[in-house]
């Protein structure tokens, strides 16, 4: 709403084995009445297949705690397997898939540890068909000591999701967010979706809003007030600086990058906000957007073509989609009469925003293909500020639900939200992007 008013690299480290087959198991999580995925975890073996209980045991609870966050993935009670997943081996034929096919596992994960799992080791990881006994992928990391045992377990989920559903961007994301400290107190900070790797990026006086990545994954953009003037903050990852960016006499909102790496910005100067598109030094280019209404939270899908940003043009704020190669602008928010802060999806179907309902904030998601409206946030509390993943698929947004202000997880069908873990204070204005080191 104030929108609307106002890595770690493992590259070196990792190696990863040739897919030797690809099983034909996918999940539609683009389409509505999406299906479950039953998901064992072998119990992880090193050298003379015995239990890998050091790293080995990390791990595994690692990747258990990052499937958690798929809503469509259902993990195996190890209880319910006859037998037991301590298994003879690690792939076939020493695998017995009938055990897992009679606790309903889909599919089976076998992790090998050749050389043990204590010190710096490679392990080797596996997903199998149930079914078929087919392999899904498998995957070996070269050199693994204790400290990169987290992005092991973020590479091998992404990777598991992107055979299952075509696309793993979710476990490769990291959320910019903002966390107030006090009044005109909020900075920067970053963490995974699963709560990971929290860790602040700037210490700026004054008040931090509307975080932005840039598709390369290096700059992070925001709105930035302190007692004297508003400007545009970016953060650039590969000095960890920041700049701000002064626009005389206006005042700086909802900052957003496009595909080729330019930021748009709604500026006003008193008068309404106009968004204009700046160029790769942060300098005014061109017009995107302007009347004598207020526009503001511009944002882009994947090819650039198309915006969806917020305009009083009707009276209340509403949402709207203009294509920017002929300049046609559609409405896109057909019912409410205060809907906010639109965020459009990568693939450029959908739309997510805030609109005031009698109880409060709530999200919804307009779907430009079949003009079906669908609500996915449903309180208690009041949510605001929704962004799509890349993989148009989960939605972030911030929510007052728990009490505080936290930031939350649903998907494009809604379904139950889940908590990001960011530490103490309030944590609103979450965005995804995928730092250069992740991609």
């Amino acid at each position: 709403m104030k929108q609307f008013l106002l890595v770690l690299a493992l590259v070196p480290v990792l190696c990863l084995l040739t897919v030797e087959s690809r099983a034909a198991m996918r999940v539609d999580i683009i389409n509505p009445g999406q299906a479950v995925i039953n998901l064992a975890l072998a119990t992880p073996l090193k050298e003379g297949q015995k239990e890998a209980t050091g790293m080995g045991r990390e791990l595994q609870k690692m990747v258990e705690q990052n499937l958690s966050f798929l809503p469509f993935m259902r993990l195996t009670d190890p209880k319910a397997v006859l037998g037991g997943t301590l298994l003879p081996g690690h792939e076939p034929p020493a695998l017995d898939f009938r055990r897992f096919q009679l606790a309903g596992s889909d599919i089976v994960v076998t992790t090998f540890w050749p050389d043990g799992d204590s010190g710096t080791r490679p392990v080797q990881i596996r997903a199998f068909e149930t079914n078929t006994g087919g392999r899904l992928f498998g995957k070996e990391y070269l050199k693994v000591a204790k400290r990169d045992l987290p992005e092991v377990a973020d590479r091998f989920c992404a990777d598991l999701l992107e055979a299952l559903t075509g696309n793993g961007a979710f476990f490769r994301s990291t959320l910019a967010f903002i966390k107030k400290t006090g009044k005109l107190s909020a900075n920067v900070w970053l963490v995974k979706p699963t709560g990971r790797d929290l860790r602040q990026i700037t210490k700026m006086q004054g008040e931090a809003m509307s975080p932005a990545w840039s598709p390369d994954g290096r700059f992070v953009v925001f709105s930035h007030i302190d007692p004297k003037s508003h400007a545009l903050g970016v953060w650039d990852s590969s000095s960890r600086k920041v700049q701000r960016i002064r626009f005389p006499g206006n005042v700086v909102i909802g900052p957003a990058f496009t595909p080729d790496n330019k930021v748009a910005v709604a500026l006003s100067n008193g008068k309404y906000p106009v968004i204009f598109l700046l160029n790769h030094v942060f300098q005014k280019e061109r017009i995107l957007e302007q009347s004598n209404s207020i526009n503001v939270s511009p944002t882009f899908d994947s090819t650039g073509t198309k915006m969806a940003f917020t305009s009083s043009r009707l009276g209340g704020p509403q949402i709207f989609l203009k294509d920017l190669t002929s300049g046609r602008i559609t409405r896109v928010s057909q019912n409410g009469s205060y809907n906010t802060e639109a965020n459009l999806s990568p693939d450029g179907t959908l739309v997510v925003y805030s609109r005031m309902t009698d109880y409060g904030h709530r999200i919804f998601v307009q779907d430009m293909l079949t003009g079906l409206e669908r609500q996915v946030s449903f309180g208690p509390g009041s949510d605001e500020q929704p962004a799509f993943c890349a993989d148009s698929y989960f939605i972030a947004f911030s929510s007052t639900r728990g009490g505080g202000r936290g930031i939350y997880l649903t998907t494009r069908h809604g379904g139950d939200a889940k908590r990001v873990p960011t530490g103490d204070g309030p944590a609103s204005f979450p965005r995804w992007g995928m730092p250069a080191a992740a991609k």
